[in-house]
């Protein structure tokens, strides 16, 4: 009930990101009940069915670290003065803000059972077609025991992570506050990491660079086999002839992006602060090093999910016949939508956290016009180290499919 009142008095943007995790929630829910509802329909090819049941990993994926992005970001769940003494400590935000999460899952696989049901024809209101037939089993028994089974991977996955992230850590006082990006972030940065430039390589970038060339080459290695369009998110040709080890090899590569992502960050800002910078260079490119970690990860799994959509376009663009279906769509739809969000969010939260230095910094004289410009700059240097490095894994990405 508390968690519920919460969410009635929340701030306007808190309830759209909370509309944004039900909305991803059912549309993660609808691809689950069409991977049960082909399985049920059609016996027989069990590992068509399989090969989609594991392509809805991804947009899971996706949904579970836009309802964890969203819960870091809630001022519900960060400790405040006085909050302890009413009982809401550490542990009890801890569990609102999973509570809050289950709730706006379960909201939205909720819709999407209903939405299923009526696309199928189950409920009478509309007549299933012959499309729907082959994509959706209608027509055919719907397991509830399953359907439910699989509605409710969502919510109860995202609430354990986030209780997992926002869990309250043991500090170097000792006490039972919330500790490093999953703490109350709103203290001043005050120390911008000055050991940042000890070494040459920032720390995870090399890790992140091997898994992402270890991902390709698999990929590249299981491209070979029969062509069949008929999967939930297919990569046309040869690359359908092996779901599991492509999806590995896909899943390898976001892993190194996402290790390689703080350090990519911290290198960007790197590059804005060498040299003899002035203020606005220096200013960005020190905040952009302190905030490496908080946006790195987000911004590695936007970089993988944007270079999986451009190979997926370039392989659209040179097939002979329609490779993408309806579902495929929604599927690719989701996750960029999911990621993106997860992104702007990570850097809201960044934002956030250094209220108190751009306070400071304020009090000290500074105009808001160089404010506005370290920002932009920041921007800049991430579009810059980014936007290549995405183009360049998604060409060899979409190199196999080619040829």
């Amino acid at each position: 009930m508390l968690a519920l009142r919460l969410a009635r008095g929340a701030h306007p943007l808190v309830l759209l990101r909370r509309l944004l995790v039900a909305a991803a929630s059912g549309g993660t829910g609808f691809l689950l009940l069409a991977a049960l509802g082909h399985a049920a329909a059609h016996p027989a090819t069990a590992a068509d069915s399989f090969a989609r049941l594991l392509w809805c990993a991804v947009p899971v994926a996706a949904t579970i670290q836009l309802a964890v992005s969203a819960a870091r970001t809630d001022p519900a769940s960060r400790p405040h003065r006085g909050m302890a003494a009413a009982g809401l400590g550490p542990v009890r935000l801890t569990l609102i803000a999973a509570t809050s999460t289950a709730v706006s899952c379960v909201l939205g696989s909720f819709v999407a059972l209903l939405a299923f049901l009526v696309v199928r024809g189950d409920l009478g209101v509309v007549t299933a077609t012959d499309s729907t037939t082959r994509l959706l089993g209608a027509g055919g028994p719907l397991p509830l025991a399953g359907a439910l089974m699989l509605l409710a991977v969502v919510p109860v996955t995202a609430a354990t992570a986030t209780a997992v992230v926002l869990r309250p850590r043991v500090n170097a006082r000792g006490d039972g506050r919330r500790t490093g990006a999953a703490a109350g972030a709103g203290e001043p940065l005050t120390a911008m990491d000055t050991n940042s430039t000890a070494s040459a390589v920032p720390a995870g970038l090399p890790w992140g660079i091997a898994l992402t060339a270890a991902g390709l080459a698999l990929e590249t290695y299981v491209s070979r086999g029969p062509a069949d369009a008929d999967t939930l998110l297919p990569l046309p040709g040869r690359l359908i002839g092996s779901p599991p080890g492509v999806l590995a090899g896909w899943a390898l590569s976001t892993l190194g992006l996402v290790l390689a992502g703080p350090g990519l960050a911290r290198l960007s800002g790197r590059l804005l602060a060498a040299g003899r910078p002035g203020a606005v260079r220096l200013l960005a490119g020190r905040v952009l090093q302190e905030e490496s970690r908080r946006i790195g990860r987000p911004l590695g799994v936007l970089c993988a999910v944007a270079s999986g959509a451009y190979a997926a376009v370039k392989v659209y663009e040179a097939a002979p016949t329609r490779p993408f279906g309806p579902l495929t769509g929604l599927g690719a739809a989701l996750v960029l939508a999911c990621v993106t969000a997860s992104a702007l969010t990570a850097a809201l939260e960044a934002r956030w956290a250094r209220t108190h230095t751009t306070a400071a910094l304020r009090r000290l004289g500074t105009p808001r016009s160089l404010l506005f410009r370290a920002s932009a700059l920041r921007v800049l240097a991430l579009l810059v180290v980014l936007t290549p490095l995405t183009w360049g894994i998604a060409e060899l990405a979409a190199l196999p499919l080619l040829h």
